[in-house]
């Protein structure tokens, strides 16, 4: 066997429910749910468990709702001993997902990375709010069609592609008719165009206000770089520094999410073992050793946020 990465899911993976089990069966992770609440003065945990679903949904709760569960489930497994020869030496997450990977690579500490979260949920959803904005994800056709597609839908709003998926899945973001547009538009170009039930038009210019609120956020947080590597999904290659995380983290919010890519890099640096952590992958629901993953192309996947 060679290398083993750990990947984070980003938003979408939310569920009523999510952690709810590992807290009961996990003094650890029920520790890291209480931490949480403590934290943000809110019983976070109790949405996670319980909803509601519109509460759960929204930007600025399911952001630290994913990240604190993703933190739980990897705390219940090394409790469990379930974590033991797995050894990571990268990490990487999408979009949300890459602040976990940041904290459990030990770059971020929990306090810190789970305030940082918070506040760009809040930033992302304020900027969602105050303009509108839509996600379609594309499927069957490359990037230069995609990039027509946008081209001929966008008129005089915003229509861009926002995550690179994996091969024949891009998501694209804009205004709201834009991305309405698109659905005809993609057809006649012989693409699949599936509108996305999102807050907003993320990973897009419509973000462009929460930047600099996230800049500032991000000024204030200590940043230790470890022998981890963590990939950006910006640049799809490995943090340097703690300049580079602040920067490519704030791009991050209104720029394209290159998760085929950032996989795509690992693969190529000889990781054949991934494990995903989080809601929505198997370590909800079974043992740690039946959810890796020899390659990467399950974890090429719909997440958006």
């Amino acid at each position: 066997m060679g290398k083993t990465a750990i990947v984070f899911p980003g938003q979408g993976a939310q569920v009523v429910g999510m952690g709810k089990d590992v807290a009961e069966m996990s003094d650890a992770a029920r520790r890291v749910f209480t931490r949480a609440d403590e934290i943000l003065g809110r019983k976070l945990s109790e949405i996670c468990f319980e909803g509601p679903a519109d509460v759960l949904n929204a930007t600025d709760t399911s952001q630290p709702a994913i990240f604190v569960t993703s933190c739980a489930i990897w705390a219940a497994m090394e409790e469990r001993g379930l974590a033991q020869g797995f050894e990571p030496s990268a990490m990487a997450g999408l979009s949300l997902g890459e602040y976990t990977a940041l904290h459990m690579a030990g770059w971020i500490g929990f306090e810190e990375g789970l305030r940082l979260v918070a506040e760009r949920g809040r930033l992302m959803q304020s900027a969602a709010e105050s303009s509108s904005g839509s996600m379609v994800s594309i499927i069957g056709v490359g990037e230069d069609v995609v990039q027509k597609i946008c081209d001929e839908a966008a008129g005089s709003e915003v229509l861009s592609a926002a995550n690179y998926n994996c091969p024949g899945q891009i998501v694209i973001s804009g205004g709201k008719t834009a991305c309405e547009r698109s659905v005809s538009v993609a057809d006649k170009h012989g693409a699949k165009a599936i509108p996305l039930v999102v807050a907003g038009a993320f990973h897009s210019a419509l973000m462009e206000p929460a930047v600099e609120g996230l800049k500032t956020a991000l000024e204030a947080v200590s940043i230790n770089p470890t022998r981890i590597g963590v990939v950006s999904n910006v640049s799809a290659d490995y943090h340097a520094g703690p300049e580079q995380v602040r920067l490519l983290l704030r791009e991050q919010v209104a720029k394209p999410i290159r998760w085929q890519a950032s996989i795509e890099r690992l693969v190529a640096d000889g990781f054949d073992r991934f494990v995903e952590v989080g809601p929505g992958a198997r370590f909800d629901r079974t043992a740690a050793e039946d959810s890796s993953r020899r390659d990467g192309s399950e974890l090429l996947d719909r997440r958006v946020v």
